[in-house]
């Protein structure tokens, strides 16, 4: 995977980085099923100075489509781990569109009630 970052704040890059790196081998793991050149992931970290609180937005690029996400909190850490949980949790979705699992859920069976009103087992 190819991976950069962009940070206006050079000590944002000192702050984040171990994070960065913990969470993209998180992300890498589901990421096998694509060629490592075709998949890339770029971030852009800012301050909002309004709110007094940092942000990061990723871009996923994988070759059957690409993930947004962004992550803001009081400190650039904290944006990294939910910026990262929300990317994950789009691409979790995104493969499962790609094995097609809606095509594979099974509906429960529904039990008749018994004459006496309970549940027939």
């Amino acid at each position: 995977m190819k991976t950069s970052f962009s940070y206006k704040q050079v000590e944002l890059r000192e702050e984040t980085e171990k994070e960065v790196n913990v969470n993209t081998k998180r992300l890498e793991k589901f990421l096998k099923r694509f060629a490592p050149d075709l998949v890339q992931l770029h971030g852009a970290f800012e301050r909002i100075p309004h709110k007094n609180s940092m942000a990061l937005s990723l871009n996923l690029s994988l070759p059957t489509g690409t993930l947004h996400a962004t992550g803001e909190a009081s400190d650039a850490a904290t944006s990294v781990r939910v910026a990262f949980a929300e990317v994950l949790v789009q691409l979790k979705k995104h493969m499962g569109k790609l094995r097609k699992d809606y095509e594979w859920k099974r509906k429960r069976a529904r039990r008749a009630p018994a004459p006496d009103g309970t549940l027939a087992s």
